[in-house]
């Protein structure tokens, strides 16, 4: 699995539909592109209208589709590249498709990478837009950054430019798959490309010299990396040969589930998975011994039989050598200023290009001092390996080990003396090179950010071993450094109040106090840490609830009197209010095939019985608060993504250094990340005042003004929205409860994305909006749907839950 791919940040599908209260010929119901609304006797183009079955058009969602078989390359996710990218199809197909309607057929001089990328001109078995996407990363790492690397390194790229286009190809095609894996020679499949596999293999698998580096073996500070890592030594291949294989979880991995069950079958054990077979196999292994396939006499291990065996039946195979593929994840990381990427990182950057759309007018800024250093680099990359490796022993399926926990806390403690130096150092830099904030979003590639996230893991441990003395010492150390990770300093105080109330009383020393005033004394102190946390500008709102809860409850402990106690009258969340929506819902009768599971996944179908056709739960409910009076939508967060797109337009693109690094993104690479704020904190706390001073009607208008002609690929807004009703929404907000939703997106605009109610409602004549979840039987709210009731209802928004319930059930 590659170093990088760890961190999911899929996004919410969001569907829409509009009705007014007045809309008597709105009756249609499906959610398709067709829909459209009629206002003033004007009908909308359909031209102009965004598929509604999709995201909102500037937040792409989960880009493309899923390569069939063996050429999926990750989990499906985006990268912060990706997510600042339109969204654009990038699936196989449409790669393909365009690379022949772009095909020069004949021209007589093949044109270089440049031209490639500039007029999309491929060249069915010359050129791919995944080796120029790949080598457009490589040349202008070497053009920019080539300090980075050392000779050895630099021979490895010049080899590689040397390597025909079909090498080429399979390699970088065997990159975006999973790079360190076995593959099958006789089942990778790609001759329309490749006219000759087996020499293209070959030269692949051939040893190639390498110079020995002049420069001094660069230590890294923390030695964490895994010791049977293999380096550039004087020579290396690009992919390793079969000769290679040498454990029997290598060769196993080359067989499917049941060629693995014949070969166990003929070695007479048994097993329902891989992990089974194996075990079974190396337990005959240990009991009995073969001959050696050679026919020496001469006893050889079973597994080696076995291994044989196994090689016999797939014949040759390839897998990218270690060394070479971990240099080109590094080129990568370089490149795309993120600490992960995927196939579609490649391509997705030149589809955008191609697709002919407007974009935000912003400064692009690629600058090339993120890695001072080469040892800089390194320890980066290091210290991500290590992250990646904790994610996996902790995230893995079943309970955590006592001896994986052990190592998680372990790690922790080795890159503890060396985040506190570079805490210090960034500190530094902070007060003398930085201009303010300039430097939030660049911390993201310094070691200790990764050691800080390392150190957050390493607590999880120690409170499982009830070590919270050691854990609360270390929370300490976290909330007293601000400048990594500060969307999690919410977390850390509510972890250091709960162990100062509930523990800390018994593990520091009394001082003559009683018990009860020992007790009493860590109350207060945990009443000071949720206050500090209440006043912290980097605590994100979403833990002002929770921390509010706390002191109050602290203060009844306490017998604080009356007229000293904290006073949230103002902020305290009013539960959301219930409804019942009757309705007609629709069962189909299913083959006897099919299982309860499936069914319990599939959206429910109901009548709109103001049409008779057929509906989701969703346009049920919506239809009967339109009965009510209310206008609305079906946006499922459209809505307050667009506001926030609109409200925050000029400030999303102002010039910040480093986080635009091409002309065709919708955001800044940031807007996902905790720098977002911190980076434009003065930009954006002006404006929540402007919002909360009923001047949002003022900046809509205009934005609209401004772009609406253009219509630019801009994160969240949805440009079919009318401006008329944007207008009124805007009027019948609080100017508090707006800014308080804006502050949220602001901070946490990739965690926030999912989980708005499902519908958004407003009236005119009363000035209010109203959010509501819909509900059918049997569902339940989700932890991110709560959050937002708790978000809303704190804001003094009114939010519904509706539950459709059906009194009628027809079968067809």
């Amino acid at each position: 699995m590659s170093l990088l791919d760890y961190w999911d940040t899929l996004r919410p599908s969001v569907k829409r539909r509009k009705t007014t209260a007045d809309d008597a010929d709105d009756t249609t119901t499906s959610l398709s592109p067709a829909v459209t609304s009629e206002e003033d006797g004007h009908a909308r183009p359909e031209k102009s209208l965004v598929n509604l079955d999709r995201s909102d058009t500037a937040c792409p969602p989960c880009l493309g589709q899923e390569p069939e078989g063996d050429d999926l390359p990750f989990p499906a996710s985006q990268t912060e590249l990706e997510s600042s990218l339109p969204a654009v199809d990038t699936d196989s197909h449409a790669i393909e498709e365009y690379e022949v309607s772009q095909s020069i057929q004949g021209q007589e001089e093949e044109p270089g990478i440049r031209e490639r990328l500039q007029d999309g001109k491929w060249r069915k078995g010359k050129s791919s837009i995944y080796v120029d996407a790949f080598n457009l990363a490589l040349e202008t790492v070497l053009d920019e950054e080539a300090h980075l690397f050392d000779e050895a390194e630099m021979q490895v790229f010049k080899e590689w430019q040397g390597l025909s286009y079909e090498s080429q190809y399979l390699y970088v095609r065997l990159f975006l798959r999973k790079t360190s894996a076995w593959h099958r020679i006789n089942r990778l499949g790609y001759y329309s490309d490749i006219s000759d596999l087996s020499s293209v293999v070959k030269d692949l698998q051939c040893n190639r010299i390498l110079p020995i580096s002049s420069s001094l073996e660069d230590e890294n500070p923390i030695s964490i990396e895994r010791p049977d890592t293999p380096k550039l030594d004087t020579q290396f291949q690009f992919a390793d040969k079969t000769d290679q294989i040498t454990t029997l979880e290598e060769a196993s991995s080359l067989l499917l589930l049941d060629e693995l069950k014949t070969l166990a079958k003929d070695a007479k054990v048994q097993g329902k998975s891989k992990k089974d077979l194996l075990t079974a196999l190396h337990r005959v292994s240990q009991q009995q011994t073969s001959l050696d396939w050679s026919n020496n006499k001469a006893a050889a291990s079973c597994d080696s039989h076995f291994i044989q065996k196994i090689l016999n039946y797939t014949g040759d195979c390839i897998r990218l050598a270690t060394a070479p593929r971990e240099l080109f994840e590094r080129v990568h990381l370089v490149f795309y200023r993120s600490t992960e990427w995927t196939e579609k990182s490649l391509t997705t950057i030149i589809l955008a290009k191609i697709s002919r759309r407007n974009f935000p007018d912003y400064v692009v800024c690629r600058s090339t001092s993120i890695f001072p250093s080469r040892a800089f680099l390194l320890e980066f990359e290091s210290a991500l390996r290590t992250q990646f490796h904790i994610d996996n022993i902790l995230e893995s399926s079943g309970t955590p080990t006592v001896e994986s926990l052990t190592q998680v806390r372990d790690y922790a403690y080795k890159v503890y003396p060396r985040w506190k130096m570079l805490c210090e150092q960034e500190r530094q830099k902070e007060d003398r090179a930085y201009e303010s904030g300039e430097g939030a979003y660049l911390r993201r590639f310094s070691p200790a950010w990764v050691y800080t996230r390392i150190i957050h893991k390493g607590l999880h441990p120690l409170g499982r071993f009830k070590e919270y003395l050691e854990e609360h010492r270390l929370l300490c150390e976290l909330l007293g450094q601000r400048l990594f990770h500060a969307a999690r300093r919410g977390s850390w105080y509510q972890r250091k109040a709960l162990l100062e109330e509930h523990y800390m009383w018994n593990l520091t020393t009394w001082e003559g106090r009683s018990e009860d005033a020992q007790r009493k004394h860590w109350r207060r102190i945990a009443l000071q840490t949720c206050e500090a946390g209440l006043q912290d500008p980097d605590c994100h709102l979403i833990y002002h609830y929770d921390l509010q809860k706390r002191i109050m409850k602290l203060e009844r402990t306490l017998k604080v009197v009356k007229r000293e106690q904290h006073d949230f009258s103002h902020v305290m969340l009013a539960k959301p209010e219930e409804r019942t929506v009757e309705g007609i819902r629709i069962e189909r009768e299913d083959p006897p095939t099919q299982d309860d599971a499936s069914k319990r996944g599939r959206p429910t179908v109901w009548v709109d019985e103001r049409d008779g056709g057929d509906c989701r739960v969703e346009s049920m409910c919506l239809s009967w608060y339109r009965d009510q009076g209310w206008k609305g939508y079906h946006s499922e967060g459209g809505i307050v993504r667009t506001l926030f797109g609109y409200l925050f337009y000029d400030i999303l693109f102002t010039y910040v250094p480093n986080v635009f690094q091409t002309p065709f993104q919708t955001c800044p690479l940031d807007l996902h990340t905790d720098s977002f704020c911190a980076t434009r904190a003065s930009e954006i706390n002006h404006r929540l005042v402007e919002i909360t001073n009923d001047e949002a009607e003022r900046i809509l208008r205009a934005v609209h003004a401004r772009e609406a002609s253009r219509q630019p690929c801009a994160i969240g807004i949805d440009w079919t929205f009318e401006l008329d009703d944007l207008v009124d929404i805007v009027r019948c907000f609080r100017g508090e409860a707006l800014a308080a939703i804006c502050k949220v997106l602001a901070q946490e605009y990739q965690q926030r994305g999912g989980g708005i109610p499902d519908l958004f409602l407003w009236r005119v004549e009363s000035r209010e909006v109203m959010f509501v979840e819909v509900k059918s039987e049997n569902d339940r709210l989700s932890d991110t749907q709560r959050l937002w009731i708790h978000v809303l209802g704190g804001a003094g928004v009114r939010v519904e839950l509706c539950n459709a319930v059906a009194r009628e059930v027809r079968y067809v």
